[in-house]
């Protein structure tokens, strides 16, 4: 089944295919209006088209909406076109699909967000991938519920979808750790969790206490942390020790860009030419002392990736390796995978209380742990609140509204909706209304929240097309709005009586919720 963006477009293009026949295909905007009076959704492709055959924009405006006018189609769906100056053609929804619309979602449930749109191609999502040297910190866990949520949508898209985390257990890091819990002079890492792995660990040699630490703390601290408290599942744990070092593909790699002249020596180093593939200025891939660069490893690591059959993969990153992405983007250039590799940097996080910065946690010297966000406002809170913003903005997480129980908290005032849903469904007159009848929606309020609920399908296709994962807590944030406003307004059982429209608007809300609160992988409370 179509998005009603999808039917939308498909009206339009079977009308400029008829108007235009020369016109060649051309990219042009389908949304829904800040102000509702400009319609549910709009287009501006009759301006796109005045610019390229150099009419007035009202007049081919006009040429177009007499043609959807005249499809059959158009009535089962539209009620009214308008056009608005400087061309903009606002299109207003009939009832019967609204109406239809509610039936599709009762009979589909989850399913209605279905869409086809990936064709089963393989995605593979990284993220978190903090470096196995210690419990993992607010910074850390930011891209992990990016990552973790932007899969779901990917998957509601029909796309095959891979969430990994690399594992770091190989190279400086592990050495610098070994040092740490011997707590030599070489010592860079500290925290309670130090203590107790210098307790635990009786080997001498710094790298090999290294790896036990590694491993020790992948184990007990991030796979925890990872699993029990943030509820994220990767489908692939990747080793770099395993699959990367201790099978020599950064040697492999290394003489396969020897052999394609993309690589040479100087200062007793060998240099990848990253400056012909758009990036600044070349990169040391080999130092002089003869270690592989991250840049090596990661050569290595994406050319396995996309051994692996990914149509597309996704790093997300912190803003801290904004400067490593020119040159990872020039290696994939290499390797044959031009455009298959996006990176999603994010900002950095504060924590507030009560107006000032603070600092939570004391286990890890002077770094803020998610575990200990996650103990003091949820996991819930925790959740939303990081994902109502986009990436690129940095976060101010004020600790005092996540624990707030109002509806000044966006979490609480979305589950409290689908909790009063639930609530409702639960009165024995609701009990008693029969399965089938037919919907007739007759107040505006109805109306409403009826085209709120389609919106999702279409916002999962934009968010796979843009990875603004954000706009799906500002959806729901809207979705409960509508709803409460619903409530307010429209009495559901009236003198022991049961609206049963009422009533199957208020199942497919219930519907709809459900899955937006699946995909944003936070509980759905059915009291509260």
């Amino acid at each position: 089944m179509k998005t009603i963006k999808q039917t939308i477009r498909q009206l339009i293009q079977n009308t400029l295919r008829n108007q235009y026949p020369g016109l060649k295909e051309i990219s042009f905007e389908i949304d829904c209006p800040k102000n509702e009076k400009f319609g549910d959704y709009y287009t501006n492709v009759a301006m796109i088209i005045a610019k390229q055959i150099n009419e007035n924009p009202l007049d081919v405006a006009e040429k177009i909406v007499k043609l959807i006018n005249n499809l059959p189609i158009t009535l089962k769906i539209i009620t009214m076109i308008k056009i608005e100056r400087p061309g903009f053609i606002n299109f207003y929804l009939s009832n019967s699909y609204l109406e239809n619309q509610i039936n599709q979602i009762l009979l589909k449930k989850n399913k209605y967000c279905v869409t086809h749109d990936g064709k089963n191609k393989k995605i593979q999502i990284e993220f978190i991938s903090a470096n196995p040297t210690g419990p993992l910190t607010v910074g850390n866990a930011r891209g992990g519920y990016i990552g973790d949520v932007l899969g779901n949508v990917f998957k509601m898209c029909s796309f095959r979808v891979t969430k990994e985390y690399l594992i770091n257990d190989a190279g400086m890091q592990i050495e610098n750790l070994g040092h740490s819990v011997l707590k030599d002079e070489k010592s860079i890492y500290h925290g309670g969790y130090i203590d107790k792995l210098n307790l635990k660990i009786k080997e001498t040699d710094p790298y090999k206490v290294g790896q036990k630490a590694a491993q020790i703390i992948l184990n007990d601290y991030i796979k925890k942390t990872v699993e029990e408290k943030m509820k994220i599942k990767f489908d692939v744990w990747f080793s770099e020790q395993k699959n990367i070092r201790s099978k020599n593909k950064i040697q492999q790699i290394f003489n396969w860009l020897k052999e394609k002249q993309l690589v040479y020596e100087k200062d007793k180093a060998w240099w990848f030419k990253s400056s012909q593939y758009n990036d600044d200025k070349d990169r040391v891939m080999i130092k002089s002392d003869n270690s592989p660069t991250y840049l090596a490893t990661d050569f290595a690591y994406h050319n396995n990736k996309f051994k692996r059959g990914f149509d597309k993969v996704i790093n997300i990153w912190g803003a801290d390796h904004h400067g490593d992405v020119n040159r990872l983007m020039a290696a994939v250039e290499v390797l044959g995978h031009k455009n298959q590799l996006d990176i999603i940097l994010t900002q950095f996080v504060r924590l507030i209380k009560d107006g000032k910065e603070v600092r939570m946690s004391k286990r890890a010297g002077n770094l803020v742990l998610i575990d200990d966000l996650i103990n003091e406002v949820g996991s819930d809170a925790t959740r939303f609140y990081f994902l109502k913003y986009s990436a690129d903005s940095h976060i101010d997480f004020d600790l005092n509204l996540a624990n707030e129980k109002s509806e000044k908290n966006p979490v609480y005032y979305v589950q409290y909706a689908y909790a009063r849903i639930c609530s409702i469904l639960r009165q024995k007159e609701i009990l008693k209304t029969p399965k089938k009848i037919k919907i007739e929606l007759t107040n505006q309020q109805e109306i409403s929240l009826a085209k709120e609920l389609i919106k999702l399908p279409d916002l999962l296709i934009q968010i796979k097309n843009n990875y603004q994962v954000q706009n799906l807590s500002i959806y729901a944030v809207s979705l409960a709005d509508k709803f409460h406003q619903f409530y307010t307004t429209s009495r559901v059982i009236d003198n022991h009586q049961a609206n049963l429209t009422r009533v199957k608007i208020i199942q497919a809300t219930k519907i709809i919720l459900k899955t937006l609160f699946d995909i944003l992988n936070v509980s759905s409370p059915e009291k509260m």
